[in-house]
């Protein structure tokens, strides 16, 4: 297993699990990938790179953390429910009721102060949302589904920006409307919003290299691994060579190539397309201050640089007032600097949250992902199959094709269909 994320982490546990003897190799210091964690100096905190939220249509996931005893560790809202607070500092909840689907979509938007009766109107038009086609934008696939310029930016563009990590200018409206398939099902749980009560490395990176090495498997980290294929794959760690039935690559499509530096001819056209993928950045500013300043959890901050703020204090139990505030699609923000960056939150977040004016900053920490997540902007490079020309190699990761975006579950699900595949393989071999 050649990488230590969400992808290569769920395949060597979903492997382990039916006894296949695994090795993950991970080229940097600690596991997790681009959903990890640190420890912030000043504060001893742990200090995810990326505030992650989960759904409640995240069934793989969700398996996966029940695989290592840490689903309960997520906290998954009884119904959907988002507070927001729009540019003009009026705040509003959508809040569904517990109503079978889709009345109780409906029960939360006729009673959300936020909109009128001309944007509940337009809601009835997203009962069964179409795809998009391949060439259409989310805002122009809101647009042909008749949604109102305000319910676009109080729910949809927050959602669709979160979920896709991309302007809705520029991302794929079919790429929305899948993740909206997935979420509005005849499960009213599967639209509920979920936030993880621990560090992401507490979450599942450490707890996974717990289940691989009790199930007899090795976890290296520092271990920077390179493919030979010469009639099958071969990896080899510097100068050791290991000798593997199957290899599965979970890698992030844009280190793809540094792993086949021979380039083999067979996947050119796979490395190809993944050096021709573009990326989307998402920045994070961390803020902490000398006494809470909002009761809100989470909030969504329409219409502004920083679309989302969450209250660590309330969600992990710290001691101090440690506010997380995304901007995800941080194209215009990730070359700023950090004071700027700092600057603009806080200006945000006193617009929005008055009781931030009395409040003393104590502390600020940005964290920038330039390359977060694969654009999934109309005309990208096709994402490829789990499995390859070569045999006994497989790919993993969020890129691959699964129908979702740059998501955890994308990460999961294809971790969990390349283990299948690997397994199917090695079955065939004895």
């Amino acid at each position: 297993m050649i990488g230590g994320g969400f992808a290569g982490l769920s395949a060597a546990t979903a492997l382990a699990e039916q006894g296949v003897g695994v090795q993950v190799l991970e080229a940097r210091p600690t596991l997790g990938g681009r959903a990890t964690a640190f420890t912030d100096p000043a504060t001893g905190e742990r200090v995810d790179n990326g505030q992650h939220v989960l759904v409640g249509g995240y069934h793989e996931t969700f398996r996966f953390l029940r695989r290592l005893n840490t689903a309960k560790d997520v906290y998954i809202q009884p119904d959907l429910h988002i507070d927001v607070i729009d540019r003009d500092g009026r705040g509003s909840s959508l809040r569904c009721p517990p109503l079978p689907p889709p009345l109780h979509l409906l029960g939360g938007v006729i009673r959300w102060k936020g909109i009128d009766w001309r944007d509940r109107a337009a809601l009835v038009h997203m009962r069964r949302p179409s795809d998009g086609s391949a060439t259409e934008t989310v805002r122009q696939w809101l647009v042909r589904h008749r949604q109102t310029p305000r319910l676009i930016e109080l729910l949809w563009e927050p959602l669709a920006v979160a979920a896709l990590n991309q302007s809705i200018d520029e991302a794929s409206g079919a790429a929305f409307a899948g993740v909206l398939q997935r979420m509005f099902t005849n499960d009213r749980r599967d639209c509920a919003l979920g936030l993880p009560l621990k560090a992401l490395d507490e979450l599942y990176a450490g707890p996974a290299r717990d289940y691989i090495e009790r199930a007899g498997g090795a976890v290296r980290v520092n271990a920077p691994a390179r493919v030979v294929c010469n009639g099958g794959a071969t990896v080899r760690v510097r100068e050791e060579t290991l000798q593997a039935k199957a290899v599965i690559c979970a890698t992030a499509w844009y280190a793809l190539s540094s792993v086949f530096p021979d380039r083999p001819t067979a996947l050119d056209d796979l490395l190809r397309a993944a050096d021709s993928t573009a990326a989307s950045p998402i920045v994070t500013v961390n803020l902490w201050f000398d006494r809470p300043v909002t009761s809100h959890t989470f909030v969504g901050l329409p219409g502004r640089a920083m679309q989302w703020v969450f209250d660590k204090r309330a969600i992990l139990g710290e001691a101090s007032s440690h506010l997380s505030l995304v901007s995800s699609g941080a194209t215009a923000l990730v070359g700023q600097s950090n004071q700027e960056l700092i600057d603009l939150a806080l200006r945000e977040l006193t617009g929005a949250l008055p009781a931030v004016r009395g409040a003393e900053l104590r502390r600020a920490v940005v964290v920038r992902e330039k390359r977060a997540t694969f654009s999934v902007a109309p005309g990208q490079p096709r994402r490829p199959p789990v499995e390859t020309p070569i045999p006994n190699l497989f790919l993993a990761g969020d890129w691959i094709d699964t129908g979702l975006p740059a998501t955890i579950e994308g990460a999961v699900v294809s971790g969990h269909r390349a283990a299948a595949a690997a397994l199917r393989f090695l079955r065939t071999k004895n």
